[in-house]
């Protein structure tokens, strides 16, 4: 549907093709990488997922915004992503929990948009040619200049625009374990999978020294997702490098996982056009089962550079066979690529934070029998 008050908007990508669109949400020109996402459901959660920093993000699905949004299922306070393109928005949502709708919603972060796009063929140009940058612009522009920008765009670190600046403390009722959360761009589900499994969490910055997190004396240490390239957080690394020595229980999802591996020598590469959806499927090697789970990344571990004296691959992608987790020898952790607060399944992969709430048990049974 195109309502009448919209005003043009164009996307342009790297290349130099050019989709004629129309404006919603806020208004103006934005450059960044392109990307997609399978999700049929959750535009909101992913709207605010800040691994999506700076990102242009294409919805495959056809049809956004006709449940609404609401105060509730943001994965953070607010939303980060740079644009926003859609072949079909909903100006008249219909929900119970319905609170407002998607163009308001963007224009409040300042988010800007363009619908009445071909999003499938934006989709194949994306899966042939790889990621790539691109700009949504209201109204007219030259467009040699623009791509003169948009050829030369690089985006800058993102993980210090989406960390918390000082630490954050959230209780548990009855908590049993204290955890670490390292925030390099945490999605609050992950915090709530936690707290509601007994453990209180204190939420630290992405910049956190080895020793400022062990001087928290913690049961476990959460290693969260985040955006962006993941050899752009040198410090991150040496932290989690320094770590490894201290033994403790750590989990890690996404970035976390990319950087844990990184910090045990192991290397990342840029995939063509990343996993970004709510229908992966995932082996977990142990188990020998397949789980379909969400996912949100434009780097993957190389499995074949993790070293045998620090670890194996656990998991593996189904589609591309790429590595989607791997355990630790040398430390009591592990880490997966995907997303298991997500609720893909819709709790197919809560088992891996019963993992990690056995190995905080287990570390603190080992330890008070030393003790004794």
């Amino acid at each position: 549907m195109i309502f009448e008050n919209s005003k043009k908007a164009s996307l342009i990508l790297a290349d130099g093709t050019v989709f004629e669109g129309k404006c919603f949400g806020a208004e103006g020109t934005v450059i960044g990488e392109i990307v997609f996402t399978t999700a049929m459901t959750g535009y909101q959660e992913t709207l605010t997922d800040p691994s999506y920093c700076g990102q242009i993000v294409t919805q495959t699905f056809p049809l956004i915004g006709n449940y609404g949004v609401n105060g509730e299922d943001s994965e953070s306070k607010g939303s980060v992503v740079g644009g926003y393109v859609v072949r079909e928005y909903c100006e008249v949502p219909s929900n119970f929990r319905c609170e407002g709708d998607i163009d308001g919603y963007l224009k409040r972060y300042g988010i800007i948009g363009i619908y009445d796009i071909d999003t499938r063929r934006l989709t194949r140009i994306i899966r042939e040619s790889g990621v790539m940058n691109g700009a949504i612009i209201a109204g007219d522009f030259d467009k040699e200049e623009i791509l003169k920008k948009i050829r030369t765009f690089t985006a800058d670190p993102a993980v210090p625009k989406v960390s918390v600046k000082a630490k954050e403390f959230y209780p548990a009722e009855n908590a049993r374990f204290n955890v670490v959360l390292m925030d390099y761009g945490y999605k609050f589900n992950i915090r709530r999978e936690l707290v509601d499994r007994g453990c209180n969490v204190t939420v630290m910055p992405y910049n956190a020294s080895a020793e400022e997190i062990k001087a928290l004396s913690p049961d476990g240490i959460m290693l969260s997702n985040g955006p962006g390239d993941p050899t752009d957080n040198p410090g991150a690394i040496a932290a989690l490098r320094e770590l490894i020595p201290a033994q403790i229980p750590t989990f890690g999802i996404c970035l976390g996982h990319q950087l844990l591996a990184l910090a045990n020598g192991a290397k990342t590469e840029k995939l063509k056009y990343g996993h970004r959806g709510e229908n992966q499927p995932v082996k977990d090697i142990e188990l020998d089962r397949t789980f379909i789970t969400s996912q949100n990344h434009g780097y993957a571990v190389m499995g074949d550079t993790v070293p045998e004296s620090a670890g194996r691959v656990s998991h593996i992608n189904g589609n591309d066979g790429t590595c989607e987790g791997v355990c630790y020898t040398n430390a009591p952790a592990f880490t997966v690529q995907f997303h298991p607060e997500a609720c893909g399944g819709p709790k197919d992969t809560a088992y891996l934070f019963d993992r990690f709430i056995k190995l905080m048990e287990d570390w603190r049974a080992k330890n008070n029998a030393v003790k004794k």
